[in-house]
Order: C-alpha cells, then sequence, then structure tokens
C-alpha cells in the first residue's frame, strides 16, 4: 500500500477562512464601525488573513485596519474568536482584537479607503443592532462584554460563548 505524499494529504485537507478586525471605541464608549461598498450591512476596521506569507491574524487586523482607515495601531489584547458558519461559504475563525479608545484627534485622522468603504461611524452599544448583520452584533456584543469585565478572551461560535 502507498501513501500520499505530504502536499497530496495538505491539499486534501478542509479549507477554513480567517479573519481579523480592531474594536475601537471613542471617549463614550460609542464603538468605530465602517460601511462597506460591496456589502449589505456594517462592519467593524479589518477583513481577510493573508496566507500568503504566513500572516497572522494580529498581523491582519493592524494591516487592515491601516488599509480601511488609514491608522496604523498596534492591536491590542484578543477579546474573542469566534467559530462562524455560513451557508454560501466555509467556515470563518473571526479573530476581534482590541484598538483601544481613540481620542478626537486620533478621529480626526480617520482616512476611509474609497475602493471598499463609503462612511465610518460611531455607534453605541444599543444601536449595534440596526448595523450589524448576523452573528457580527453577537460577536461584538460579546467582546464589549470582555472590555466591560476585564476579563479574559471569550470562545464563541456564531456569536454566542460556548465550553465553560
Amino acid at each position: 500500500m502507498t501513501t500520499p505524499d505530504y502536499a497530496t494529504y495538505i491539499a486534501g485537507l478542509p479549507r477554513v477562512l480567517a479573519a481579523a478586525a480592531t474594536v475601537f471605541r471613542d471617549v463614550h464608549g460609542r464603538v468605530l464601525l465602517v460601511e462597506p461598498n460591496y456589502r449589505d450591512g456594517w462592519a467593524l476596521p479589518g477583513g481577510t488573513v493573508e496566507s500568503d506569507g504566513g500572516e497572522s491574524p494580529r498581523q491582519a487586523a493592524r494591516r487592515e485596519t491601516a488599509e480601511e482607515i488609514g491608522l496604523d495601531v498596534p492591536p491590542g489584547r484578543l477579546l474573542a474568536i469566534d467559530w462562524s458558519r455560513g451557508p454560501q461559504r466555509p467556515p470563518i475563525a473571526a479573530y476581534l482584537y482590541d484598538g483601544g479608545v481613540l481620542d478626537e484627534a486620533a478621529l480626526k485622522e480617520i482616512r476611509l479607503q474609497e475602493e471598499e468603504l463609503l462612511s465610518w461611524e460611531l455607534v453605541g452599544r444599543d444601536g449595534l443592532d440596526r448595523y450589524l448583520l448576523g452573528g457580527l452584533a453577537l460577536r461584538l456584543g460579546a467582546a464589549l462584554d470582555v472590555l466591560d469585565s476585564g476579563g479574559g478572551a471569550v470562545e464563541l461560535e456564531d456569536g454566542r460563548p460556548v465550553g465553560g
């Protein structure tokens, strides 16, 4: 019996996407959301982790934030990791990092990536459901709970906490 070579083995493994985003707040606790031009609903600054070159989720969060809103801010601590299923795509492992609090001067430095984004807005926690579709509102809510409690990162499945 012959065994397949390692490359064949790897090629046959299931595919999972990875994404990373940064949670920025202002001094009033409102969250910075961006409005994409390529899909419905709003999002956090962030995007897909590049598999070429071995980019990590943390590196992707920083790169995507710099590309999308013009702020090159090292991500803070991991707030949440969400295993998100979708009907028309492979599963996504979505990482949310703390971007900290942006003061008025930092907010004035925001420069949108016009190829992908229409606008940005600061939204209070009670208004997030009007902007965010699907599990993103749940994911962000869990991340905000971590920030409020000072606790450790939370593991999620489709935006809902799992485990002990």
